[in-house]
């Protein structure tokens, strides 16, 4: 198959997922509606599977869903890959998770990490609320939220000199990211927090009119990064270290090592090593993000 073909048969698998995607929202019954300061806070239910949406004009799409039956098992395909960032960094200590959602991924690496402290840090409290309610979120001494915007936690962060073996950026809204948080200044700002073994991975869209500006962005940031995409997800995450990056092999061992304790969460996690581009293409001609320049209205425009 030639490269074109590849890329048109990508696409038109990408298509059909999100008409599933909005095919389920649309089959789902509303069991809970709650306006806030920044967004109206949907609960879904569909059958056993319970999701977090954020409401913005007639766009919906599930940010967070749990499956009742099966709590721990992530029912997003975008949440078991962002699990992939423990084969950079098997053991992180301390751990920050930006965006709540439901408190899936904090609840995982709570319960596979039984010895790291995790910090969350989310913006709106009715999401909170809704994830504690809905979503069997907990927090504890070991698992704190914060209720802030993420670039003013983690300016105050960084005077206070708080340092992460994995940072998780996962400030999805309901179209986009926030504009403050694709910048430039922002991602060096993070980088600062990291520790001298660090990992930061962030979550963001496969395809979208800012895909080569966010590249060229987070080379301009955390220098060189692997980009990790699957068949059943819009989504890509990003994946950098302030360490040189482990080897192939290496992360291959970790996926074994990690592969029975993943199982109950759906995830499998030997089929990721493969799937991790080292060597991402990308406009470089683009213009990285800063906070001079940031048009994330762009993003809204898929290719």
């Amino acid at each position: 198959m030639t490269p074109n073909r590849r890329r048109a048969a990508r696409i038109a698998s990408l298509m059909c997922l999100a008409v599933c995607i909005v095919a389920s929202c649309a089959d789902a019954r509303v069991v809970h509606r709650e306006p806030s300061l920044y967004q109206t806070v949907l609960v879904t239910e569909r059958g056993a599977t319970v999701c977090l949406q954020f409401e913005a004009r007639t766009d919906k799409r599930n940010q967070s869903c749990v499956d009742r039956r099966r709590p721990r098992r992530m029912v997003l395909p975008y949440t078991r890959m962002l699990l992939g960032s423990l084969l950079l960094i098997p053991d992180p200590e301390h751990i920050l998770v930006i965006g709540l959602g439901g408190g899936v991924l904090p609840t995982a690496f709570a319960e596979l990490l039984p010895d790291a402290r995790i910090d969350v840090v989310e913006i709106d409290p009715v999401v909170v609320a809704v994830a504690e309610r809905f979503f069997g979120f907990d927090a504890t001494e070991r698992v704190r939220v914060f209720v802030s915007d993420a670039r003013v936690f983690t300016r105050r962060a960084r005077t206070r000199e708080r340092r992460y073996d994995l940072v998780v950026l996962d400030a999805f809204g309901s179209e986009y990211i926030p504009e403050h948080l694709m910048t430039v200044e922002y991602f060096r700002e993070t980088g600062d927090l990291l520790t001298a073994r660090g990992v930061v991975a962030a979550n963001t869209f496969q395809d979208s009119g800012l895909r080569d500006h966010e590249s060229e962005t987070w080379f301009q940031a955390f220098g060189p990064f692997i980009e990790f995409t699957r068949d059943v997800s819009l989504n890509r995450i990003l994946l950098a270290s302030a360490a040189p990056l482990p080897s192939a092999s290496t992360v291959a061992e970790r996926a074994r090592s990690w592969r029975r304790r993943m199982e109950p969460y759906g995830v499998s996690i030997v089929e990721f090593p493969r799937t991790l581009d080292r060597d991402p293409r990308w406009d470089r001609t683009r213009e990285a993000l800063t906070d001079q320049y940031s048009p994330a209205n762009l993003l809204r425009s898929r290719r």
